[in-house]
């Protein structure tokens, strides 16, 4: 079902071509991985399991490990009602709603579609924000949905996560001499090692081009179904200087799960991490949304 948000044309047009050559990625990885470790069924069959696992259990990875549970509308009425209101403007089905009892201020969606999507903000990012402000930041969570972005960042995602337990597998296999320790072992230990490498080079820099244009786009959908730029940008604002605020050690938690999130859990004097970050510059994000509030006609982008 088609929903009221913005359609974008770029946007699709990114994950299509994301998702094509990902996908020979991924072909001529396993083709790779069954030459040299001469075992068709066992690399197929694992890397069928592990992308069905990533695909239909997306959202329950992302929640178990963001300490994230679906509360009703009787215990986060606030929060129900904001997305009830969102969904009816939009015309889109409502997702599932979660709570993150995190300080670290932020949100994220995820599942395979819309029809089996979850919307999570943390208790900090609650406690932060301004009715309009969080109104503003579940518009964009909830465009991600209805782009169907989340599910092809998701499977985009799992080509690295593979690519990574490959080689640990390696590691441990050869570590505990699966094969002996013979001069064709430590080759095809080599070989995997690098292929596998590559593999998750080529899997992040993809994704991370596909995720910085989807997040201007969702800045840019949620801010026309609210019709309020100005409080999407203030959102942006203060979620970006209190993460900076945030220990280090709750941030590295929460990193595997940049490409998700409303903004980037990256603490101050991150220059290398910001160049290869999964978003935008937050002077990027706010120029986009000025521009769209002089469109829509005033600072604040007039009414929705």
């Amino acid at each position: 079902m088609r929903s009221r948000f913005e359609p974008d044309r770029q946007l699709t047009a990114r994950m299509a071509v994301t998702m094509f050559l990902l996908g020979l990625v991924y072909v001529t990885f396993i083709a790779a991985l069954i030459v040299l470790l001469k075992s068709t069924v066992l690399v197929v069959v694992i890397a069928a399991a592990l992308l069905g696992a990533q695909y239909w259990y997306s959202d329950r990875i992302a929640l178990y490990a963001m300490r994230g549970q679906i509360v009703t509308s009787e215990e986060q009425p606030e929060l129900h009602g904001i997305i009830d209101r969102l969904c009816a403007t939009a015309d889109m089905p409502k997702p599932l709603v979660a709570v993150s009892r995190m300080d670290l201020p932020n949100a994220f969606a995820t599942g395979r579609n819309a029809d089996h999507a979850v919307v999570c903000v943390t208790t900090g990012l609650q406690r932060r924000l301004s009715v309009e402000e969080l109104e503003g930041v579940l518009a964009h969570e909830l465009s991600h949905v209805a782009h169907r972005d989340v599910a092809v960042i998701t499977i985009a995602s799992f080509l690295g996560v593979i690519a990574g337990l490959v080689v640990r597998f390696a590691f441990y296999s050869q570590l505990f001499g699966g094969r002996g320790r013979d001069q064709n072992t430590a080759v095809v230990f080599m070989a995997v090692m690098a292929v596998s490498a590559l593999v998750y080079a080529l899997s992040f820099l993809l994704i991370r081009a596909l995720s910085r244009y989807r997040e201007l786009a969702a800045d840019r959908a949620g801010a026309m179904l609210t019709g309020k730029p100005s409080a999407l940008a203030s959102a942006l604002t203060k979620v970006t200087g209190d993460i900076a605020r945030i220990p280090t050690e709750d941030l590295r938690t929460a990193q595997a799960f940049n490409a998700f999130f409303f903004t980037p859990a990256l603490g101050p004097g991150t220059a290398v991490a910001n160049l290869f970050s999964t978003h935008p510059s937050l002077e990027r994000r706010l120029a986009a949304l000025a521009q769209l509030a002089a469109e829509l006609g005033g600072p604040g982008g007039g009414a929705p």
